[in-house]
């Protein structure tokens, strides 16, 4: 379906400036977060629907995005996440015979507000310039000082607690309850592939709530704990820090990504710290200082953990880093059956040369649990 009259639309950012753009469709909307960008090609569905993309107004610098549609199993969760779509061109019509729906038909569905016409590598360069920050875009064009005032409202990233917001509320079950592992996850943001990748491995996974503390996962007899990734500031996550140490002073094996690999430092004394623009597309460029290899990752996170506290840190080892801008990508624990990594090795969408690092999780577990 092709739209020929679009109504006009903006992108109003925090510090006043203003790019111009149409509304996607022929409704009128507003939407406010923090303004982002990914640059990935492909992958526009599973973006989406990233629990870790919560509250938050994503720029796709790829110049289409529609033009494959939608498949209804390629999500991450069970609805869009991010608070609205900044584009150049939306793609109405699609072409690939496996799709469900058109975009437009799944944002409509899912009742997020899109943009379009958008001049997106100079909103990008202004980003990069300037840094992430909040936004809302709108077809109210008229009234300007209105959507200032409300802007003003909206919290900033640094300190805002999200997880509890996209975890679940009551634990479940994936995989086969007769598989040769269990795992207990704290869900505090996860993604769908991460507990595919989980269960392919003959694994039995309880999720649990954000809150979950060690006591209530350890009455599931896991042979191993994970942390997922998820959105926000991980420092107000008391719980999950505290449950966090609770694994760790329990010499269990764990594994943490993005949000939860900042979860894991935090529990080990190693503060975090909001970047610039951070890193969000699939093809960040690692490199893994155990075996000197480097890897093309996926990444979505706009926290990282502090690198001087962490080398400084007895009790952990910088096992990753990202080349573009020397950030800690990995860490372990050098006496304990832990560790954790700041992208995603399930991708999804992105390159798979992190996988193996799930495979090394039930080879740790295998190693000390058989």
């Amino acid at each position: 379906m092709k739209y020929q009259t679009k109504r006009k639309a903006l992108i109003l950012l925090a510090d006043g400036t203003i790019f111009y753009g149409k509304a996607v469709g022929d409704k009128e909307g507003t939407a406010f977060g923090e303004v982002c960008f990914n640059t990935g090609m492909t992958g526009y569905q599973e973006i989406f629907t990233d629990p870790s993309y919560f509250g938050q107004l994503m720029v796709t610098t790829n110049a289409h995005i529609g033009n494959y549609g939608t498949q209804e199993d390629e999500i991450e969760s069970d609805s869009v996440k991010i608070a609205g779509l900044i584009c150049k061109n939306f793609s109405y019509d699609y072409s690939r015979p496996a799709a469900d729906q058109s975009l437009k038909e799944f944002l409509d569905k899912n009742n997020l507000f899109a943009i379009s016409d958008v001049d997106t590598r100079a909103l990008v360069s202004y980003i990069r310039d300037h840094g992430a920050m909040n936004a809302v875009i709108s077809t109210d064009v008229n009234d300007i000082e209105a959507l200032k005032l409300k802007l003003k409202a909206v919290p900033s990233m640094e300190g805002l607690e999200l997880a509890s917001s996209v975890s679940t509320k009551e634990p479940y079950f994936v995989g086969n309850v007769d598989a040769k592992f269990k795992i207990a996850a704290l869900d505090i943001g996860i993604k769908k592939n991460i507990l595919r990748n989980l269960a392919k491995r003959n694994a039995y996974i309880k999720v649990f709530p954000y809150d979950a503390s060690y006591a209530e996962m350890k009455a599931f007899s896991p042979d191993g704990y994970f942390i997922s990734n998820g959105p926000g500031d991980p420092e107000p996550l008391q719980q999950a820090i505290q449950t966090a140490s609770d694994i760790i002073a329990n010499d269990e094996t764990l594994f943490g990504i993005c949000l939860g690999h900042q979860v894991i430092a935090l529990a080990n004394g190693v503060s975090t710290y909001k970047m610039h623009n951070g890193h969000r597309g699939i093809n960040h460029p690692v490199m893994n200082l155990v075996t000197g290899k480097g890897e093309i990752t996926s990444q979505n996170h706009g926290f990282a953990i502090n690198r001087e506290e962490t080398e400084a840190n007895e009790n952990l080892e910088i096992t990753h880093v990202h080349l573009n801008d020397k950030t800690v990508a990995g860490i372990k624990m050098k006496h304990k059956n832990v560790f954790s990594v700041q992208y995603h090795p399930e991708a999804s969408p992105g390159p798979h040369d992190a996988e193996y690092l799930f495979d090394h999780f039930f080879e740790m577990i295998q190693k000390k649990v058989y």
